[in-house]
């Protein structure tokens, strides 16, 4: 008899009425989405915001650093692809999404 009133969903004794109740339910969770859109998934989208405008303003001659911490100068650039010196007549490639910022030059 118990273990039916628990699968029918309510309190043995207890009122039929949900509505409210269902309602309540979901507050915590639309309560923990907004906890993590302003804590994680906001600031995340700001950063890449950030870090495409700092692409697009990639030109020749910059000082840059890498993701993997290589410094270097751009001495071409492409669509995906910048070529960097590291060293006098030492050229890499990497991929252009790789460059971490640009360093200023004082």
């Amino acid at each position: 008899m118990l273990g039916l009133a628990f699968a029918m969903g309510t309190p043995p004794g207890g009122q039929a009425g949900g509505g409210q109740s269902a309602f309540m339910n979901l507050v915590p969770l639309v309560l923990m989405f907004a906890i993590f859109y302003f804590l994680l998934i906001r600031p995340q989208q700001k950063k890449a915001k950030e870090h495409r405008a700092l692409l697009d303003s990639l030109k020749k001659g910059d000082n840059v650093v890498t993701a993997g911490g290589i410094f270097g100068k751009v001495t071409a650039i492409d669509e995906t692809v910048a070529t960097l010196e590291i060293a006098t007549g030492v050229n890499i490639k990497v991929k252009k999404g790789h460059i971490a910022e640009v360093i200023k030059k004082d």
